[in-house]
């Protein structure tokens, strides 16, 4: 990663001085990264003695309650309560913006989001952000993830001084658990920062341990079940190396699957020597949700573009198909897996390096 701007850091840290009420928002259907640099920074704010709170356009899973209670009250989900979401929103007079690359990507705050008066600050790692929407700009791709981002921002503050120790009480674990998430538990996306990072709060006295117990062992069994029918049943391998599985609305309702509980299912076909790359499709309403993971040389990235309404990064994208526009109103498990088969096949006979 390129060294910290510590124009934009002073630039940050007066804004933050100026303000008043801060909103923090993160993208539809908050991931550990998402959770863990929103729960981090608003640590961070209120160390300043900041009024600030985090907003979601939905539920964080509750895999990640740990690194979420510990915003208490000042996380507010507007699927729970649109009005006090929104009017939060709408009295702050600056919005940071973490671990999205636009507005649109939290959904129904969007537009509240980019209406809301003051300054607008942006901390992401995605590719193509819209920085002309943001009064100060932090985007690094070459890094793991928002939370590693933000880790280098805050140490670059004054009151941090480059010293992971002195990071408000919470600010450590949430970063912690953002970064190991987002990378699979070191198994993607790590650079040389990445360990440091990890070395550094660890000599801190953050509780790795602790993250991996509750991250990784404290799943419901259910998860467990549709995970082995997935394996064994419906994981299809195509003769392009391309591995998917399809959880429609039935699947998830037969094991009660919660938000977040397939968390990791898209990275386990990976293990498989033939395989390039993997998709995992949830239905969702109107939508099937699509995660994409592939080998080193392939741009799961550019396949999410074309053919799946997304993107993210190079070996770790999403998208989404919509139903009555992608698919056909109702569309079964068949049209879902033609479709992929069918795009994917398109993909490989094209340049994908």
């Amino acid at each position: 990663m390129q060294d910290i701007d510590r124009k934009l850091t002073v630039s940050m840290r007066e804004a933050v001085d100026r303000a008043e009420k801060i909103t923090v928002a993160t993208h539809l259907h908050p991931d550990g990264d998402a959770i863990g640099s929103s729960v981090g920074l608003l640590c961070y704010l209120k160390s300043l003695g900041k009024d600030a709170c985090i907003v979601l356009d939905d539920k964080y899973p509750e895999s990640l309650g740990f690194i979420a209670r510990r915003a208490g009250k000042d996380i507010l989900v507007y699927e729970e309560n649109p009005t006090e979401t929104l009017e939060a929103i709408s009295r702050s007079d600056l919005v940071f913006c973490l671990d999205m690359n636009s507005f649109t990507r939290a959904e129904r705050l969007g537009e509240t989001l980019r209406k809301s008066g003051g300054g607008k600050i942006l901390i992401d790692h995605h590719l193509h952000p819209d920085s002309g929407m943001f009064d100060i700009v932090f985007s690094e791709t070459e890094i793991s993830s928002t939370s590693e981002l933000l880790y280098y921002i805050l140490l670059s503050t004054p009151e941090i001084d480059g010293d992971a120790g002195k990071l408000p009480e919470g600010a450590a674990e949430a970063l912690m658990t953002g970064m190991t998430t987002d990378t699979n538990n070191f198994a993607n996306s790590v650079y040389p920062s990445t360990f440091r990072m990890a070395s550094e709060l660890l000599a801190a006295g953050t509780d790795r341990d602790a993250i991996i117990d509750a991250l990784y062992t404290n799943y419901r069994e259910n998860r467990f079940r549709l995970m082995g029918e997935m394996l064994k049943d419906r994981m299809k391998i195509t003769s392009s190396g391309v591995a998917y599985m399809v959880i429609d609305s039935g699947m998830k309702s037969l094991y009660d699957i919660r938000d977040g509980e397939t968390e990791g299912f898209v990275n386990l076909p990976l293990g498989i020597r033939k395989v390039r790359m993997s998709l995992l499709l949830k239905e969702e309403d109107d939508r099937f949700r699509v995660s994409i993971r592939s080998k080193k040389g392939i741009s799961a990235n550019r396949c999410a573009m074309e053919f799946f309404n997304g993107g993210g990064h190079e070996q770790a994208a999403g998208g989404r198909l919509i139903k009555g526009r992608d698919l056909s109103e109702k569309p079964d498990v068949r049209e879902v897996s033609e479709y992929v088969e069918m795009c994917t096949e398109k993909f490989f006979n094209g340049k994908y390096e």
